[in-house]
């Protein structure tokens, strides 16, 4: 059932040459939200805080948006100021960080520091208490760096810390006052933001000048959580696809016009975000929603001639990650596969040695189960799945990493430790040439292999 409909919207776009190098990952879980790292060098299988850390940089604030590398640097966001459960702090005092860190050392090499726009959202109730004020992961195209703070707007550096430019997308709130954390993408020299919560629009800005270019609005991208994707329909079309309550959109992101929708899953609410695989894009949503694959491109209503299946897997805030043709997802310590091609079940596991953050209540042993789909409880893990080296990689709150081999078959590898502190996890990690980079509420870490210990 098709929700709520397109309202406005114009564009002008010129190319934009991307100076970012192989084995970075300069977005929201890398190379156009795959999730996938194609290096070839060997990523790590255990670690501990004694073992495989090659270092480990305290951060300025808390956060769940995960880091981005480009080159020899680090950057990720953080806030501070107000908002910790242990002393909240006033309001006054909230401040959105960029941090910059060398690869190789995980010293900070230069912080930016930005007010809040007030009057913000309050650190009360169900959502802000949970992911706090720094959600929303930055971008790169190797010569810039843009991070996107909410009603505080959004923001271009250069890499060595200059501002270039700062533009407001809106400052209104949620109805569910969640908050916001849709990460910013690149297309071309368009920087394309998700302003959900702060104008119920999808708007993009000139990257040189930070001028709006066009804006797209609609009542559906009130409920949004998620980040947007580029698929490449054929050599003269890409689509930007974005997940919403009830369906998947497809815009024009020349000018961000909806070129065609699709009916999806069924809640009212989308907190994930979707993948692709060539011009098929997957769906897996919680509280209810289901899953989804369908075809990018055509026009209009493509439901019935786009829909390559439909089951009711769910996962709710994790994006699932698709390698070899198989969807990996994680709902607290359960970890499912599917078919990409058919949706059928291909295993679910249930972790051992975890602590998730989440409902288990699919159950599931550790054994296979295939051709059944079922729902589930989701989960209150942030983080998603990615895949590197052969291997599926999960980030549970606790700060457990569990490991699996990317197979058909259910495999648990390790679960690992960063630190025996309490620390929150919330972010997706980075995997760039061997190193994995996972963020917590307080530090930084560098995990690799023969690390010098």
């Amino acid at each position: 059932m098709v929700r709520s409909r397109i309202l406005c919207g114009v564009a002008i776009v010129v190319g934009l040459s991307s100076l970012t190098s192989a084995g970075d990952w300069t977005r929201f879980r890398g190379p156009n939200g795959s999730g996938i790292s194609t290096d070839s060098e060997p990523t790590p299988v255990s670690w501990s805080p004694e073992k495989n850390i090659r270092w480990k940089t305290p951060l300025p604030g808390a956060g769940v948006s995960s880091p981005i590398v480009v080159g020899n640097r680090l950057f990720v966001t953080c806030y501070s100021g107000y908002g910790d459960r242990s002393s909240q702090g006033r309001i006054e005092d909230l401040k959105r960080h960029l941090v910059c860190v060398d690869r190789t050392t995980g010293k900070i090499q230069w912080q930016k520091s930005v007010d809040a726009v007030l009057p913000e959202d309050s650190y009360g109730g169900m959502g802000i208490p949970s992911h706090g004020y720094a959600s929303h992961t930055p971008v790169s195209d190797g010569e810039r760096v843009f991070v996107f703070f909410g009603k505080s707007g959004v923001l271009a550096y250069d890499l060595e810390g200059k501002q270039l430019w700062h533009q407001s997308v809106g400052k209104a709130s949620d109805r569910r006052r969640w908050g916001s954390s849709s990460s910013p993408i690149l297309y071309r020299n368009l920087l394309i933001v998700t302003a959900s919560a702060e104008s119920e629009a999808i708007v993009a800005l000139d990257t040189e000048t930070g001028k709006e270019v066009w804006k797209q609005t609609a009542s559906g991208l009130a409920d949004v959580w998620g980040t947007p994707l580029l698929v490449q329909v054929d050599d003269e079309r890409t689509d930007l696809v974005l997940g919403v309550p009830y369906e998947i959109w497809g815009f024009n992101p020349d000018s961000g016009k909806l070129r065609w929708y699709s009916e999806a899953t069924s809640g009212d609410q989308y907190s994930s975000s979707v993948v692709a695989v060539q011009d098929v894009v997957y769906s897996i949503e919680g509280r209810g929603g289901g899953s989804t694959a369908v075809r990018a491109g055509g026009k209009g209503d493509v439901t019935k001639s786009h829909t390559v299946w439909s089951g009711r897997d769910s996962s709710r805030f994790g994006t699932p990650v698709v390698f070899e043709d198989r969807v990996y997802y994680f709902s607290g310590s359960v970890a499912t596969c599917t078919d990409a091609k058919t949706g059928d079940r291909i295993f679910q596991g249930r972790v051992t040695g975890s602590a998730g953050g989440g409902d288990d209540s699919r159950g599931g042993g550790g054994g296979s189960s295939r051709g059944s789909r079922s729902g589930g409880g989701g989960g209150g893990d942030f983080s998603s799945p990615v895949v590197a080296d052969g291997k599926v990689y999960y980030v549970q709150s606790s700060g457990n990493v569990v490991v699996l081999k990317a197979g058909r078959e259910f495999e648990q590898l390790a679960v690992n430790q960063v630190t025996t502190d309490r620390e929150k996890f919330g972010a997706t990690p980075a995997i760039s040439t061997g190193e994995i980079f996972i963020r917590s509420d307080k530090h930084l870490y560098c995990i690799a292999e023969s690390a010098g210990q």
